[in-house]
């Protein structure tokens, strides 16, 4: 049987509704319309009760005010102002029940004391809605919200995993010095357009005499990656086969080395965090942790199999 959108249920029951207020209509099946009207609405209300607990937040104690909200909506009819103030009730709801919380774990992630101001962020919507009062462009703001989004989930992540930040810059200090070690400073673009200067280092375990890839260079390769602590969490060898791919489709800290490797050499390449993940938290990757990859270059631009 066709499925019947929630326009069409209206449409057939609204008669019914009108006449009963905010209170569940007493069905009266008379004709093969009656029923077949009451049938649609118990099949289409299946799951329902689980969604406007589960997406919408509604406590089930409170379904008769669901009830009595649902039975004036669809009763607005044609009324546009009404149309209006119900789907302002919507998106409000929506603001509180996913935006809101969305942002926080995404900023904050855990931790339930810290969040956004619902105040500001009201100011804000609103003026890009009525597009009167706004303190900037809606582009200009969206840049400025990429930016702040960066700096304060990296001073929260800060918090929670700054002992991996330090450990890494500890490590590398003292990996600096160690034989056959040699650091390449490196410059890398943030998405604001500024340049951070940072390092890699690597160890030449076989030198190589071929083609040096150019960034945009297809390469293939054989790798394996650990964290300081000696955790394997990558290896294309455990794979049994070689991986290919853009030399700057990967973490900058790779992109860097192989434009500096010969093709047919085997470095150990150390890598800081700012040039890894940073604070995102991958598999087994925890933020602010640096790496250590073992890569081999096997061909620059290989032909397909």
């Amino acid at each position: 049987m066709k499925k019947f959108t929630l326009a069409a249920i209206v449409a057939v029951a609204a008669a019914s509704l009108y006449s009963c207020g905010n209170s569940t209509p007493k069905a009266d099946l008379k004709s093969d319309v009656d029923t077949l009207s009451y049938t649609i609405g118990m099949a289409q209300s299946q799951g329902l009760k689980e969604y406007l607990v589960g997406r919408m937040g509604v406590d089930t104690a409170y379904i008769d005010d669901f009830i009595k909200g649902m039975n004036e909506g669809a009763n607005a009819g044609d009324d546009k102002k009404k149309a209006a103030y119900y789907a302002g009730i919507q998106i409000g709801q929506q603001i509180s029940n996913q935006m809101v919380k969305g942002i926080n774990h995404e900023l904050f992630g855990d931790d339930s004391t810290q969040t956004i101001s619902l105040k500001n962020f009201m100011a804000g919507f609103i003026s890009g809605t009525t597009g009167k009062g706004g303190l900037m462009t809606q582009d200009s703001a969206q840049q400025v919200a990429q930016q702040l989004m960066r700096d304060i989930k990296t001073r929260s992540m800060e918090k929670t995993y700054g002992p991996n930040k330090k450990a890494g810059e500890q490590f590398l200090a003292k990996n600096a010095k160690a034989e056959g070690v040699k650091t390449l400073p490196v410059e890398v673009k943030r998405p604001d357009g500024s340049t951070v200067k940072s390092f890699i280092q690597y160890k030449v375990i076989k030198e190589g005499t071929g083609a040096i890839p150019a960034d945009t260079s297809l390469v293939r390769v054989n790798y394996e990656g650990r964290t300081i602590d000696g955790n394997v969490f990558d290896s294309s060898y455990k794979r049994g086969k070689p991986a290919d791919f853009r030399a700057n489709q990967v973490i900058a800290g790779w992109t860097n080395a192989l434009v500096h490797m010969p093709t047919g050499s085997e470095w150990e390449v150390y890598i800081p965090q700012e040039l890894a993940y940073g604070e995102r938290e991958q598999g087994a990757i925890k933020p602010f942790s640096t790496l250590i990859f073992k890569i081999e270059l096997l061909e620059v631009n290989p032909k397909k199999k």
